[in-house]
């Protein structure tokens, strides 16, 4: 498992990045304090706080294009 903290504060954002994230065949969560939605998942995005980072966590350990994608997101 791969975890990365990403930004997604403008709905164009969260656009993209559903659409990076579904090209991938593994599972993929969000995970906001005690929230945990589906990172593949528009509306569960929207149900989380997106005005503080949010933690992404990939559950396969080949995922360096993935990475690399969403690299716009990451937080610093």
């Amino acid at each position: 498992m791969k975890t990365v903290t990403i930004r997604l504060s403008l709905v164009e954002n969260v656009n993209k990045f559903v659409n990076i994230v579904g090209r991938y065949p593994f599972d993929m969560d969000l995970r906001a304090g005690r929230h945990v939605v589906d990172a593949k998942s528009i509306l569960g995005i929207f149900s989380l706080d997106l005005s503080r980072p949010i933690t992404l966590e990939i559950y396969s350990e080949d995922c360096e294009q993935l990475l690399k994608e969403i690299k716009p997101f990451m937080a610093e």
